[in-house]
């Protein structure tokens, strides 16, 4: 699965929201959404890539996402850590302890939330 462009991302934030609908559904859910134009052509590429497929209802077509939000996530944060952590989990919550993005208090609840999983 290909990474999508930060268009598509948000195209497919608000189609994921939505779960099934129009182009105009779809800019009703997005902040900043752009001509109609511009967001029915990243909705086509996007249709043309596997990840959303569409029917012809009336004179509308109407898409669903092909996938699901989780899988998308599962797949790309998997890569990024493949790549940019050296596929060490560990390594990327350092790194954001180093940035200082992650509080003490949010490793306690992640810590929590592996020792419940056990």
């Amino acid at each position: 699965m290909e990474k999508l462009t930060q268009q598509e991302e948000e195209a497919m934030q608000a189609i994921w929201k939505t779960g099934e609908g129009s182009i105009k559904s779809f800019m009703a859910e997005m902040s900043a959404p752009g001509p109609y134009t511009t967001l029915a052509s990243t909705v086509k590429n996007l249709e043309k890539k596997g990840f959303v497929t569409s029917r012809l209802i009336g004179n509308v077509n109407v898409y669903t996402p092909a996938l699901t939000e989780e899988a998308y996530k599962q797949t790309f944060m998997g890569n990024v850590v493949k790549d940019y952590f050296e596929n060490s989990y560990k390594a990327l919550v350092s790194f954001f302890v180093e940035k200082n993005e992650i509080s003490a208090d949010e490793l306690k609840d992640i810590i929590r939330l592996i020792e419940k999983k056990k």
